[in-house]
């Protein structure tokens, strides 16, 4: 077939499986978007801003492994775009994001809505291409793909001139690709996992400790039998939420900054640490030069870059945790040798004592001022643990990965790299779009939201019953929090001193909206929400102001250096 540039991308993208498309038009997409007109095979999705287009495919991406795909036009159009390409880069989601760009005779002329998308988001993908010529038009979208999906997932962006959208070529879509310069390694090293199995079995204080790698390579399921077999104590990353059951009873919940006393306390003490799909970020270790002083560690990763950037290991793996995680277990199986039961069994009791001191505790009976903790719990049971949970970022993203137990994969869906504010409604959005059915939630700030506040209008449009849960405490709250703690509680423009009426607001959209300011009402509201199957529901919990996020290590502290109250 002789095909348009235009046309050899829409169905490049068919070939591909594409979906959803999450996108803005402008003049120099309108050939493309043109197409898009004349097919149903992708359904296009209008969002209010580019940044939303991007969270949005983001959280599809998230909530699926699939990849999730943008499209947007050239200038500004792609620089909206790079705050969502950045928080996808720095969490290794799989995403394409298609780019439109002036005519080829005009690029580098400073022509109408022309910047150097290549240029500016070279820093922030795993790759970019600018297209040149329609001939090289299908190959570059099979590799951008390839690219997105495989080794350790991330966005890349096609920059596409529009002079090249209507250029015609015979359209041929290659079957497979190969790139002589990119072969990710999947299978780990044969001696280097017996090595480690052999130390994870002579270890007597171990830790197993995961990211987010677990969620993207499959491989829960493996990492609970693994678990199993072994009877160690597991933690998760903030983004590896969901990789092991949090109900189970060797989770020790998330560690990190404002990680549990018993996870932070037992990678302190850890002899052996089994790292896996996990980048020792700073969040996580505290002070590098206090983290885990005792521990013999072993890291798996895809990522060879990633292994001993920041902390340096004993045994790298480099290898697809699923490949890695099923030979550990095969070769478990067929040594004699078991784990060392009686210090193992000391370890946990030493573990459950941390437990004891239930450092997520909070003021649950005597106090009438709605807490925000009490309102993810009630979150939880409402939804009976099973709703795909979206957050922006601040003192309610830890909140909500406290206390709500995620027990599966692709549940959990936040900006933890980047930290970007405003995500998590768009990204709830593309979660509810991959799952109509599934209830979604997005647990919000009254900060966070007004990012991308303006998505409410495409949740109209596509009539998407999402369930906001504002916890509303009138600042920037992890911003005041840190000013309470390390700036003599100097509130230096964290107080937001003009909030919108949000029921209204969310009213004005076609919405419906409560406000909910007394704690016996908590729990109805969100029964009368979820009761809402076809409508969105804004809910601004009125939450104590002054409430802060506990645990917490302060910046240049140990994981033993915890603040508790």
């Amino acid at each position: 077939m002789v095909l348009t540039g235009a046309e050899i991308l829409i169905q490049s993208l068919k070939k591909e499986g594409v979906e959803y498309l999450f996108g803005y038009p402008g003049g120099a997409v309108l050939h493309i978007y043109d197409c898009l007109d004349q097919q149903d095979d992708i359904r296009h999705i209008l969002v209010r801003h580019e940044q939303g287009a991007t969270h949005a495919a983001d959280g599809y991406a998230r909530a699926t492994g699939k990849p999730g795909c943008v499209l947007v036009t050239s200038g500004p159009g792609a620089t909206n775009a790079v705050t969502g390409i950045a928080t996808a880069y720095m969490d290794s989601v799989p995403m394409v994001v298609i780019t439109g760009q002036v005519p080829t005779p005009l690029i580098g002329n400073d022509a109408f809505q022309e910047v150097d998308s290549v240029g500016i988001t070279r820093p922030c993908v795993k790759h970019n291409f600018l297209v040149k010529s329609v001939d090289e038009l299908a190959g570059t979208i099979k590799r951008a793909f390839y690219l997105a999906s495989s080794g350790r997932p991330g966005p890349v962006v096609i920059d596409i001139p529009k002079d090249v959208t209507a250029h015609k070529a015979e359209f041929k879509y290659p079957s497979k690709i190969d790139i002589r310069s990119y072969k990710p390694v999947t299978r780990g090293h044969p001696g280097q996992i017996k090595k480690a199995v052999k130390l994870l079995l002579s270890a007597e204080r171990p830790m197993i400790y995961t990211g987010g790698g677990v969620i993207w390579s499959n491989a829960a399921k493996l990492l609970t039998e693994l678990a199993g077999i072994l009877g160690y104590p597991v933690t998760n990353t903030l983004m590896g939420l969901g990789g092991y059951p949090a109900t189970d009873r060797q989770f020790v919940g998330m560690l990190g900054m404002h990680g549990t006393y018993e996870a932070n306390m037992g990678m302190h003490q850890s002899d052996v640490l089994l790292a896996v799909g996990a980048r020792f970020d700073d969040r996580v270790t505290g002070n590098i030069e206090k983290f885990c002083p005792d521990a013999r560690i072993i890291h798996i990763d895809i990522d060879p870059s990633s292994i001993s950037k920041n902390v340096k290991v004993d045994i790298p793996i480099v290898g697809s945790i699923s490949d890695v995680l099923a030979e550990m277990i095969r070769v478990l199986k067929e040594t004699k040798r078991k784990p060392k039961d009686a210090e193992l069994k000391v370890w946990w009791q030493q573990i459950e004592e941390w437990r004891a001191m239930d450092c997520l505790k909070y003021d649950r009976e005597t106090t009438q001022v709605i807490k925000p903790q009490y309102v993810v719990e009630e979150l939880y049971n409402v939804t009976e643990g099973d709703a795909i949970i979206t957050s922006d970022v601040g003192q309610h993203q830890m909140w909500a990965a406290q206390y709500y137990k995620f027990d599966r994969p692709y549940q959990w869906i936040n900006s933890g790299g980047l930290g970007t504010m405003g995500f998590g409604m768009p990204a709830a959005m593309g979660a509810q779009f991959a799952y109509p059915q599934q209830t979604v939630a997005c647990i919000t700030g009254e900060g966070s939201i007004q990012m991308c506040i303006q998505e409410l209008s495409t949740c109209l449009q596509y009539s998407l019953p999402l369930k906001i849960v504002s916890l509303n405490n009138g600042y920037l709250g992890m911003v005041r929090q840190w000013q309470e703690f390390f700036y003599q509680g100097r509130y230096a423009m964290s107080y937001m001193e003009s909030l919108p009426d949000f029921v209204k607001l969310a009213e004005s959209y076609g919405h419906i909206g409560m406000r909910i300011e007394n704690k016996a009402d908590v729990v109805p509201a969100m029964q009368e929400a979820m009761q809402q199957k076809d409508r969105l529901v804004f809910m601004d919990f009125m939450t104590d102001p002054e409430e802060n996020v506990y645990p917490m290590i302060p910046a240049g502290g140990g994981q033993n250096e915890m603040i508790l109250v």
